[in-house]
């Protein structure tokens, strides 16, 4: 943390003395409570332990999580009080713990997995622009890996990121989070495993089937495929035109059709009804 080099931006900084690109100096979280509108197989029964780490390394300009990428919200905690949240989440019930956004703060996140390991499965819920050295940091402890493939196109996630390179890391990483083996209950709750998250955006369908292809020539046949149309304007989605709408049905059944040509062998779709924005979760001041 003393140079950071956590995330591919690599930003360098001494993060025990100022916030690096992610924003954030050390660990923080906004919320944390149990979440029912993951993957069918995440929330499951009485939800999934969402942990919601403030800050992030990619920072897309229509993120649903806004305020916490640009870590407007949220607070400084320790990894021992990280750990007791692990504790109060399971004494609610919850599924599994939710790790949401954690590339940046994986050294403290670690240190309170070494202090108290959870009983259910761990989630690690990513936008995907990582480093492999930096997952193998925390890979003993995560059971599951939820990761957004969200371009495939170098000049889409520059307008939307600023990060030409996104799929050249998110490509190789999500390869080696695709290796977690596969453990499904026979009521259907993961275990283990990995589910590789795509989001369509309007005027997106191209690049989106380019993801499907890709997922389809490159991953293993057990690896879930989730095809979200969950999309609604947000953060500064105001500043792109093609950003002002929802996807229209027509672009859905063109990347649906992709998805059916291809043979996915496992697939979660979403309803019309998940682009809403009362699925956001609302930060408590």
């Amino acid at each position: 943390m003393e140079k950071c080099t956590l995330c591919p931006v690599a930003c360098g900084a001494d993060r025990n003395r100022q916030a690096g690109f992610c924003g954030v100096r050390s660990l923080g979280v906004a919320k944390y409570c149990l979440h029912a509108y993951e993957e069918p197989c995440i929330s499951f029964g009485k939800g999934s332990g969402a942990v919601f780490f403030t800050g992030c390394s990619l920072r897309c300009v229509f993120c649903q999580n806004y305020e916490l990428s640009r870590a407007a919200r949220g607070r400084e905690i320790t990894p021992a009080r990280l750990a007791d949240i692990f504790r109060e989440l399971e004494a609610q019930g919850a599924e599994n713990i939710n790790l949401v956004t954690p590339a940046h703060v994986v050294e403290p996140i670690v240190r309170a997995l070494e202090i108290y390991r959870p009983s259910v499965p761990v989630v690690y819920n990513s936008h995907a622009y990582e480093k492999i050295e930096t997952l193998r940091l925390i890979d003993d402890y995560i059971d599951i890996y939820l990761p957004d493939l969200k371009f495939y196109s170098p000049a889409l996630s520059k307008r939307y990121t600023g990060r030409e390179d996104y799929f050249e890391y998110a490509s190789r990483a999500i390869k080696f989070m695709s290796q977690k083996p596969l453990c499904m209950r026979e009521d259907g709750k993961m275990l283990s495993g990995c589910i590789v998250r795509h989001l369509i955006l309007p005027l997106g369908a191209r690049d989106s089937m380019h993801i499907v292809r890709w997922v389809k020539e490159n991953l293993p046949k057990d690896v879930y495929f989730s095809l979200m149309r969950q999309y609604v304007p947000f953060g500064e989605a105001e500043k792109f035109p093609e950003l002002r709408r929802k996807i229209t049905p027509r672009e859905y059944r063109e990347v649906l059709g992709c998805v059916l040509d291809c043979g996915l062998k496992n697939v979660f779709l979403q309803d019309a009804e998940s682009a809403d924005t009362k699925f956001i979760p609302q930060w408590d001041d």
